[in-house]
């Protein structure tokens, strides 16, 4: 069952959030003083986030143009798609294949205003507001409903967003997953990564620093076992479960983190 998610639509400027604080990070500039604040504070404990962020989107845009030119997917379902920045999963796919369809979700106000602006001459992507867990809603959203033929092979995407949602038997990550799984004909495809570390002192003092910042819209720095977990019943895609950065790279000289105290993992799956 799943709990009511009522969302906001006032943004908050004083509250970091997670997608602008990636905005951040990415160059942006649709973030706040709060968000900027917030990035210098995790700095001082994690100093490789930024590059973590950067080769986290660059993994992103391979992937999709992965799914779309090697693997012929056309439809493609963004959980937690956070701020338009360059090169989005849209832009991507549409240049292998014109007729790629896109529907971006996320529960960010800030996300929907830009992003409608963004998409507002593009008649095949749309962006919802809606939680990532609210599968029912998302599934049955019209505009879900006039671009996604879940008849057809779909691509759901879940990158760098499990970390932001703790764990329940309802709602976690686990169960987001099976949710939106069960939904899809075999042969679409499950993109997933999230922040992981091996040393509980940073994923304690990220997941509590997290937590307090954006007033409990977080869930915790998990291990690269919890990944795996995810991929539950699914084909696993070479080169398997990896630090994206090493996901498909398209050069040997592609940019690594230069110091691994936390990472972000993960890769595609297909449903069988």
């Amino acid at each position: 069952m799943q709990a009511d998610k009522r969302l906001s639509t006032e943004i908050d400027s004083n509250v970091p959030t997670a997608a602008r604080m990636y905005d951040y990070y990415l160059g942006g500039k649709d973030n706040y003083a709060a968000d900027r604040a917030a990035v210098a504070e995790l700095d001082k404990v994690v100093p490789s986030t930024r590059r973590l962020a950067l080769n986290n989107r660059r993994f992103l845009q391979r992937v999709v143009r992965t799914l779309a030119q090697d693997y012929g997917i056309r439809q493609f379902l963004d959980h937690g798609s956070g701020l338009p920045t360059q090169d989005n999963v849209h832009q991507v796919a549409q240049r292998v294949a014109p007729d790629s369809r896109v529907v971006y979700v996320d529960n960010d106000p800030m996300v929907l205003v830009h992003g409608r602006a963004l998409l507002d001459q593009n008649e095949r992507t749309a962006v919802i507001h809606a939680d990532m867990r609210s599968t029912d809603e998302i599934f049955s959203h019209p505009e879900t409903q006039r671009l996604i033929d879940f008849s057809q092979p779909v691509a759901v995407l879940f990158n760098s967003v499990f970390h932001c949602i703790p764990d329940s038997d309802t709602d976690g990550p686990l169960a987001v997953v099976r949710r939106v799984t069960e939904r899809l004909a075999p042969g679409s495809y499950a993109v997933m990564c999230q922040l992981v570390s091996e040393d509980a002192e940073v994923r304690k003092f990220v997941t509590e620093f997290m937590d307090q910042a954006t007033q409990g819209n977080w869930g915790r720095v998990r291990e690269p076992k919890d990944v795996e977990g995810f991929f539950e019943g699914m084909d696993i895609l070479e080169p398997g479960l990896v630090e994206v950065s090493t996901w498909r790279p398209d050069t040997e000289v592609a940019p690594r983190q230069l110091s691994e105290e936390w990472i972000e993992f993960g890769g595609l799956g297909r449903l069988r």
